[in-house]
């Protein structure tokens, strides 16, 4: 009796593999007809079911269409094609460019993210400088604003002060310069400049001498002056 490989490893529970190795290594009788392999059993080393069941199983086996069984029986080897080669080439080539056209939109994801970060932080540094300009502009508003005013206090102030000045030099008519009122007196000029030498020699002792640029006045309203004029 003789089984197919698929057969003997149905009835014996045995892998493949297992029977390949057992016929290498030519622990099993074997032929081989027409490219198909078949594993030579004896009847006495089968008990009586096996054997029934191996029967059955050929018997069944027979009843079917030669082509069907041909095609059970008989592997059938696919030979491979330069047609096939090239759509196995074109089909991995497809596959790359679609693996190229993925990655290609990934990095030009991640460049519009990186420029939009990019803008996004320029808008903020812009923001910033714009903000300080306008702080700085406002101070600089300020101080010019502040110089403007000191200024124009400082020219008010001179104005005012011209007139003081002028009052200053020109005393009201209560104070007499005492040069003028000595032209007055009916004196010779070295007695005058005895008399001015003495209101000298006392100024800054006697409050009734009054000194304003340089210049002797005589504030007879309120002081008398008759012993510093005797002569």
């Amino acid at each position: 009796m003789r089984l197919t490989l698929d057969e003997y490893s149905k009835h014996f529970k045995m892998s493949k593999e297992m029977i390949q190795s057992k016929l290498r290594n030519k622990k099993l009788n074997y032929i081989i007809e027409d490219g198909m392999t078949y594993i030579i059993v004896t009847r006495s080393s089968l008990d009586t079911d096996k054997r029934k069941e191996i029967h059955e199983e050929k018997k069944s086996s027979k009843t079917e269409s030669p082509e069907k069984v041909k095609t059970n029986t008989t592997p059938t080897k696919t030979k491979t094609t330069v047609a096939m080669i090239l759509s196995l080439y074109q089909k991995e080539n497809q596959q790359l460019k679609e693996k190229i056209v993925q990655l290609e939109a990934k990095i030009d994801k991640l460049i519009d993210d990186k420029e939009q970060m990019l803008r996004d932080e320029m808008s903020k540094i812009e923001q910033v400088y714009s903000t300080k300009d306008k702080q700085l502009k406002n101070i600089l508003e300020l101080v010019n604003a502040k110089m403007v005013a000191e200024q124009a206090q400082m020219i008010h102030e001179v104005e005012t002060l011209e007139p003081k000045e002028a009052e200053e030099e020109k005393p009201s008519e209560r104070i007499v310069e005492l040069k003028t009122y000595l032209k007055t007196l009916d004196l010779e000029n070295y007695q005058k400049k005895v008399i001015k030498k003495r209101f000298l020699a006392v100024y800054g002792k006697d409050v009734r001498v009054i000194k304003q640029n340089a210049k002797l006045y005589l504030d007879f309203s309120k002081y008398d002056y008759s012993d510093l004029l005797e002569y």
